[in-house]
């Protein structure tokens, strides 16, 4: 089909002119349709920019966002980290056995005056008793060793700062973020743990300074995905997993920071967040604006300006269509020739005699179906027939009758062919052509037998051949396009030669790539 509208195309059938009704009415349409497009490509692309500058202001604002949240953790973890740093080198230099707990005391709760965000600091001994904090009093009998992050230093010899996941303090009962390291004896062994403690309340105040949407979101967490902080806060929140999230599981692993759209796993919010890891600390924070905060005020501008785009198109296809009732009638009369086109184009790829295609149509579908073997990857293939002793069946009955003979075994082969993509042709005299996409070798002859068989039931006489009536002789060609590479001129060769063969050995029977078959009562 694909060839046969190429040669269409190339003039093959053209007419001197479709008329000038139908160029006018295609030059009005085409007109119309061109300014009517025009108006909505311009609108559409200001729409679309106008969307794409509310993400890029959205964008730079999580951006900013996130790098002065993280800026924020990372400056106060800091400032906790080295108190904590300088407040172990002194216990450990000085020794623990001459511990001057009023004086240490003393300097922990001058520590804290200066850091609001201190909830409070503590030394705990190598069993997990209260040796000194910054609170007026140590409670009875108080012990921290089943905290995690006692565990942790007790089991592990690294001197790095830990910052543990949330906990509510035993001494006040706030939410508090632990951020602790090990302490060791001269030798080496553990000594206990010197914890400074961050009020997660602390970090809630701030968050809620900045002015974003109520359906945004700001969020610290740990890098592992455990939240600490978020807003809107809600405590049950504090502690759930974002590991599964869209940013932590597809975005953190490749960049440290960036942008990106995600639905949120806390409350499924869809939101544009800007995410960055802390570059000193095991911390991530995410700044989420929610998608309709960004495109409600895009979607207001551009309902507006799609409805005054509605009215103009209306008005230029009610003046089109004015246009182009007028036409119709004149078009009527263009339909008619192009029908008469349409026949005559038809009879071009017809055989007259037998009704069947001529060699001009195999030609046209050959290529394209070589294609589309190609593409979709089955085989195709090709069967050359030729009645046998045919000249001596005109010699002796007569031109006429001949043709009736083709014909008759012209209708033989439509009704063998029962798929719509089969192809039967009349290739020229007594040849005759079958074109059979996504068949193999095994179809074709199955189809030729049955060929056999249909034409013996027919019970042509011809005394002219020593079978005493018409038969065929056939050559099959098959080509696997998926693996050879396969042109329509290498098939139709191999089909003839096979024809040839099958000829050389008697005839009335058909021949599969050199492999002679005979016919099923020979």
């Amino acid at each position: 089909m694909c060839a046969a509208r190429k040669q269409d195309d190339d003039g093959l059938f053209t007419l001197t002119g479709e008329g000038r009704a139908v160029a006018l009415f295609r030059l009005v349409l085409a007109f119309m349709l061109v300014v009517m497009l025009a108006f909505v490509l311009v609108e559409g692309w200001r729409i679309w920019r106008d969307y794409r500058y509310a993400y890029s202001n959205a964008e730079n604002m999580v951006s900013n966002l996130a790098r002065a949240t993280a800026q924020h953790a990372e400056d106060a973890i800091r400032q906790v980290d080295a108190i904590t740093a300088a407040l172990a080198e002194r216990l450990e230099g000085d020794g623990f056995e001459r511990i001057d707990r009023p004086r240490l005391h003393a300097l922990l709760v001058q520590h804290k005056s200066i850091m609001p965000q201190l909830h409070g600091l503590f030394v705990y001994g190598p069993d997990g008793s209260w040796i000194v904090t910054d609170q007026p009093a140590i409670p009875p009998n108080a012990n921290n060793a089943d905290r995690d992050y006692f565990a942790y230093h007790r089991n592990h010899t690294d001197r790095g700062v830990r910052i543990g996941s949330v906990v509510r303090s035993r001494s006040t009962g706030d939410l508090i973020i632990p951020i602790s390291r090990r302490l060791e004896y001269a030798d080496g062994s553990f000594a206990g743990v010197l914890l400074g403690t961050i009020k997660v309340e602390w970090f809630v105040r701030y968050y809620g300074d900045f002015k974003i949407d109520e359906r945004g979101a700001l969020v610290l967490a740990k890098r592992d995905g455990t939240i600490l902080v978020r807003r809107p806060f809600v405590a049950q929140v504090v502690g759930r997993s974002l590991a599964n999230s869209e940013i932590f599981r597809n975005h953190l692993p490749y960049a440290a920071e960036g942008v990106a759209e995600a639905v949120a796993v806390i409350d499924g919010t869809p939101r544009l967040y800007g995410y960055r890891a802390l570059s000193s600390y095991p911390l991530v924070v995410e700044a989420g604006l929610s998608r309709e905060s960004i495109v409600a005020p895009w979607r207001h501008d551009a309902i507006k300006s799609v409805a005054v785009l509605l009215l103009l198109l209306v008005g230029l296809a009610a003046f089109a269509g004015v246009v182009l009732r007028q036409l119709r009638e004149r078009i009527a009369i263009e339909r008619a020739l192009l029908q008469a086109h349409q026949t005559l184009k038809a009879l071009a790829l017809t055989d007259s005699l037998t009704g069947l295609g001529n060699r001009r149509r195999l030609d046209a579908v050959f290529e394209s179906e070589l294609r589309r073997a190609r593409r979709q990857g089955y085989s195709l293939a090709l069967v050359m027939l030729d009645l046998d002793y045919f000249k001596a069946y005109n010699d002796h009955y007569g031109h006429p009758a001949g043709d009736q003979c083709l014909r008759r075994f012209a209708e033989v082969l439509q009704q063998a062919l029962k798929r719509p993509a089969d192809l039967a042709v009349r290739y020229g005299g007594e040849e005759f052509t079958l074109l059979l996409p996504d068949t193999d070798g095994r179809g074709a002859e199955a189809l030729v037998q049955e060929l056999q068989q249909l034409l013996r039931r027919q019970m042509l006489e011809h005394a002219a051949s020593p079978l005493g009536r018409v038969s065929f002789s056939a050559g099959i060609a098959v080509g696997d396009l998926a693996r050879e590479g396969v042109t329509a001129e290498a098939l139709v060769a191999a089909a003839d030669r096979a024809l040839y063969q099958a000829k050389q050995q008697g005839r009335d029977r058909y021949s599969v790539a050199g492999s002679v078959v005979l016919g099923v009562d020979s």
